[in-house]
Order: structure tokens, then C-alpha cells, then sequence
């Protein structure tokens, strides 16, 4: 059976930190292959997870929808394939899985730019489908999504056992991170669990901060410290993976993996 975890929140909160140590926790402690998923177009996880990456899913989007235009002047695309009589499916399915970049115990896709001009209906059934094929191979898949969640039942069908809504310790923070948590009940997939994040947090949680948070409609599952060892790894382009295991970072985000998986 594959989990299935999703990280959102509004953009420089640092879904993808949390993203990378979650990784890092599952590599770390638990059995079986780990796929992350790079769902926002502005984000690097394949940075902080110390993987190349050299095609992206939106790339492999494109080419296919100019390679479908070229086949249709030459009458192959309505038949359902492209040059040489390959069927659009099996060449998403090939593209896909040469792009994905392989870790020792973590490969990553990354879905690259949001859609252009044209219609992209049936290459995203096409996408979602070989996505989903493919995540099927995995104990564990991770996605970091864009600051929104619009877009993620466009990116699986999967069950998303667990929703972890990222925030930073404001105001303005918690109030964008319960907008994106509603998202939630508008969505085509099944989310089993939604729970909150507070990241960098310096010193104690203030009064009025904490009083917010508990009138939301989702638990606060944990609080991620700032850290000066993770701000270093950032400044110098490190991969956040190779952060130690004694970091109050990676330490706040494995005690939260301990008690929902």
C-alpha cells in the first residue's frame, strides 16, 4: 500500500523544507522506495534533496502537444497516436519515466511550468494516469504543491492519506494557511487527514497566536523552530537532505512523521 503525503501553503513558508525532511525521515527510518513529487512550478525540491534534474513533466506536456500538432497535419493524431504509430499514452509513459530522477532511496518527478495557451485536458488525463501508475511502484509518495491547492486533483487521483497545511507564526500566516485547508472540501480526491505546521518559529508560541490556531478547523500537529544550521544549509545552496539528524528542524518534523504514520 502506498502513503500518500501532501504539503501546501502559501508561497515562503517552507513547504519544501518540510518537504525534504519528511523525505529524509521516511529514508531514514522507514522500508521501502520514497517518490517525491515537485508540484510547484516555483519550488526546487530537487535541490534540497541533492538530485539533477533535467526534464520536467511540463516540458514532456509541451513537446507532446507539438509533437500531437505535427501528427495531426499528417492525419495521425486523431487516430490517437503520434509519429511512428506510437499511442500518446505510451509516449507520455516513456518520457515520464526517463525524467525521473533517481536517489538511492528517493527518485523525484517534477511537474515543471503551469500549462500555456491551447487545450490540455487530454494530456493532463494522460499525465495524471501514468503519474499515478507509476507512484503505485512506491511505499511512499510525497508532493509538494504550489501555494495553492487548485491544482492538486489535477496532478493525482490518489487518496492523500495525509494534508499537511505549512504556516509561518503570523497572523496574516494562519489566516492564509485555513483559506488554503478549506480548499480541501471543494477537492475531486479523497484527504483522510489535514493537520497544520507552524515553521520557523523563534522563542515561545505568543498568546494571541496560539488562541488563533486553536479555533481552526484542522490540529496543529507541530512547530518547527528557526534554526541557524538550517538557514546556513539555505544561504549556501546545500542540499537540506544531508541536514544532521540532531538539527531542531529535523527533530520537530521526524516527532510529527512518529506520531501520524
Amino acid at each position: 500500500m502506498t502513503t500518500t503525503i501532501a504539503l501546501a501553503g502559501k508561497g515562503g513558508v517552507g513547504k519544501t523544507t518540510v518537504a525534504a525532511m519528511i523525505v529524509k525521515y521516511l529514508a531514514n527510518t522507514q522500508p521501502g522506495a520514497i517518490l517525491a513529487i515537485d508540484a510547484d512550478p516555483s519550488s526546487n525540491l530537487n535541490m534540497v534533496l541533492g538530485l539533477d534534474l533535467e526534464w520536467t513533466v511540463g516540458d514532456i506536456r509541451e513537446g507532446m502537444l507539438s509533437k500531437v500538432k505535427e501528427s495531426l497535419l499528417a492525419g495521425g493524431a486523431a487516430m490517437g497516436s503520434i509519429d511512428g504509430g506510437i499511442t500518446k499514452r505510451e509516449y507520455i509513459d516513456y518520457e515520464i519515466r526517463s525524467a525521473i530522477a533517481e536517489g538511492d532511496r528517493v527518485d523525484l518527478i517534477a511537474m515543471g511550468r503551469s500549462e500555456g495557451p491551447g487545450c490540455y485536458c487530454a494530456v493532463n488525463h494522460n499525465l495524471r494516469e501514468v503519474v499515478d501508475a507509476i507512484s503505485k511502484n512506491y511505499r511512499y509518495v510525497i508532493i509538494d504543491n504550489e501555494a495553492g491547492m487548485e491544482h492538486l486533483s489535477r496532478r493525482t487521483t490518489r487518496d492523500v492519506q495525509h494534508l499537511i497545511v505549512v504556516s509561518d507564526p503570523t497572523q496574516r500566516g494562519i489566516v492564509a494557511a485555513e483559506r488554503i485547508a478549506s480548499f480541501r472540501h471543494e477537492m475531486d480526491i479523497r484527504i483522510e487527514n489535514t493537520y497544520l505546521v507552524l515553521n520557523r518559529l523563534h522563542g515561545e508560541m505568543p498568546e494571541a497566536l496560539q488562541q488563533r490556531i486553536g479555533h481552526m478547523d484542522i490540529p496543529l500537529l507541530g512547530i518547527i523552530p528557526a534554526d541557524e544550521e538550517m538557514a546556513a544549509f539555505e544561504f549556501s545552496g546545500r542540499p537540506l537532505i544531508n541536514l544532521s539528524d540532531s538539527s531542531p528542524v529535523y527533530t520537530a518534523v521526524a516527532q510529527m512523521m512518529a506520531t501520524i504514520l
